[in-house]
């Protein structure tokens, strides 16, 4: 089978709801988006596999970094809370926008995050950041305000996670290059666009 074949074949099985068995059977799998954008997944400490690529498929509600697409490309799209589920289920059975909860269990396994280590999240920050040991590939994506502004990009990685605190807030992840340090915050409007990372047993 052609790769052109084979990357139709995958996109059509996620259009489906399906995700193809081999790519993500092994530590380090690797399947294709239904837009064409090749979307990692590795097995990480927590014993969960994650996406290894910002989520980059176009969604109702997710935004290229100041409208340019050779953002979307560098970083993945940033995306609203609720587009940000819909953008992990769409990747097929099994898949979602991660927990609070597992969020932090995932730093926990690379060190723990600001307020849950000895070194105040430095060493998360640094491993699952791009280049880092872990292969996670962290990225600071910046965010989209609820009033339309890009702000912060090379500085901050923000991150959903499907924890709601409140009808109009949730719990997001913060890698901040400033204090080199992965944060929690409990107070993310929904309607501001950040990153995402899917999860899946």
């Amino acid at each position: 089978m052609t790769d052109a074949i084979r990357a139709v074949a995958i996109a059509l099985s996620l259009a489906s709801g399906s995700v193809c068995a081999s790519c993500v059977a092994n530590d380090s799998a690797k399947d294709e988006t239904a837009s064409g954008t090749a979307q990692f997944a590795r097995r990480m400490k927590d014993g969960k596999q994650w996406t290894t690529d910002n989520l980059n498929l176009n969604t109702r509600l997710s935004y290229c970094y100041e409208d340019a697409e050779l953002n979307c490309r560098r970083y993945g799209r940033l995306y609203m809370w609720a587009s940000a589920q819909e953008g992990c289920h769409s990747l097929g059975t099994g898949w979602r926008l991660p927990t609070s909860d597992e969020w932090k269990q995932l730093a926990k396994g690379y060190g723990g995050m600001r307020d849950d280590s000895n070194d105040g999240g430095r060493a998360a920050f640094t491993t699952l950041l791009t280049g880092g040991s872990s292969g996670f590939n962290a990225l600071l994506g910046g965010n989209r305000s609820a009033d339309g502004n890009y702000e912060r990009l090379e500085a901050h990685g923000f991150y959903w996670t499907a924890s709601a605190t409140d009808p109009g807030s949730a719990i997001f992840y913060n890698f901040g290059k400033g204090g080199q340090a992965l944060s929690r915050h409990t107070g993310g409007d929904k309607q501001m666009a950040i990153s995402v990372r899917c999860v899946t047993e």
